[in-house]
């Protein structure tokens, strides 16, 4: 009788020697691989009624791992954009089965086929200049944390930085020098730079200063009130204390870390900064990741517009339908 092929040393092996080694992926992401993987073995156990750690491959069917989306879906409530996020952890973990085990080749092969659902991209939500100016002029100035939650709110709304890159910065990535920039770690252990505005750079000057611990080039640059640095949580605490009443009920905006990189982008478009420089500035691998907010600001630009237009200028007016000459035809085609 052939001994079951426990699951426990392939999924170790594809932890520690693909994600961390071989693909080089920074602790966030492996955590996010670390749930799906979490919750995929917890619902196969169970559905299996056995323990984890009991768990061969061959547990690992395909009618299981559909069972699985579809618990996600439906017991979980997951989105479809979660849902999607998790289908894609799985090709990776079953795309690495299949190089490691070729009898599990065909499981694999239709477990790489799933596809992913539709949905409708999330809103981009931002704030609108008057708001960060606002928030800032009144922002704390005296107070044992006041200099660093001021240095933190502008470096965001500056650099646009993911609240992971935020977290990881230390001493050594900024040069403050004339023309100061910060070197940020990214998505796929890449690396930035960004320019920084002279008031950032000042901020973070004597922030550094007011260090009370030795500065190396090791030393993090924003930390709690016990010298440890901030973590993702402490960040967003930090934003939500100070932030949290630009709350939007209206259009479900919730100011976190993250609103102030989508507020930075915008603005920068709004500036005249081309797209491509937008796209270098916050990390992004694909342009159509940027382009989200092209069409933000031009969708402000027509609202704009039709807010100024003279008073009964379209009364009786009715537009020409597109369909009425070949050439808008084709150009609506096109669009769609």
């Amino acid at each position: 009788m052939t001994e079951p092929r426990l699951l426990g040393a392939v999924i170790h092996s594809f932890f520690v020697d693909h994600l961390v080694t071989v693909k080089g992926l920074r602790p966030a992401s492996v955590r996010s691989y670390r749930d799906t993987v979490r919750l995929l073995l917890c619902f196969v156990a169970k559905d299996k009624g056995a323990r984890i750690s009991r768990l061969s491959l061959d547990d690992l069917s395909f009618e299981r791992v559909v069972g699985f989306l579809r618990y996600l879906e439906d017991e979980r409530y997951n989105h479809v954009r979660t849902r999607n996020q998790r289908l894609a952890a799985l090709h990776t973990l079953f795309d690495y089965i299949a190089s490691r085990e070729p009898e599990m080749l065909a499981v694999c092969q239709r477990v790489a086929a799933i596809p992913s659902k539709r949905a409708a991209p999330a809103e981009t939500r931002f704030l609108e200049r008057d708001e960060v100016e606002g928030l800032l002029l009144g922002l704390p100035r005296h107070g044992r944390l006041a200099l660093r939650d001021r240095a933190l709110l502008l470096f965001l709304y500056n650099t646009g930085a993911r609240v992971q890159e935020v977290a990881d910065l230390r001493a050594g990535h900024l040069d403050l020098g004339q023309t100061p920039v910060v070197r940020l770690h990214g998505k796929g252990d890449k690396w930035r730079t960004c320019p920084l505005w002279q008031q950032t750079s000042e901020l973070l000057t004597q922030l550094l200063a007011s260090s009370r611990t030795p500065l190396t080039v090791d030393a993090p640059v924003f930390t709690s009130a016990s010298g440890a640095p901030l973590t993702r949580s402490g960040i967003y605490k930090i934003v939500r204390r100070h932030a949290g009443h630009l709350d939007d009920a209206r259009t479900k905006r919730r100011v976190s870390p993250h609103i102030f990189r989508h507020t930075a982008a915008v603005h920068l478009l709004e500036a005249g900064v081309e797209v491509n420089v937008i796209r270098g500035w916050l990390g992004h691998a694909d342009l159509t990741t940027t382009n989200r907010y092209a069409e933000i600001n031009t969708r402000a630009k027509i609202e704009a517009l039709r807010s100024t237009e003279p008073p009964g200028s379209s009364v009786g007016h009715r537009p020409r339908a597109v369909w009425r000459s070949d050439e808008s035809l084709l150009d609506w085609l096109a669009s769609l």
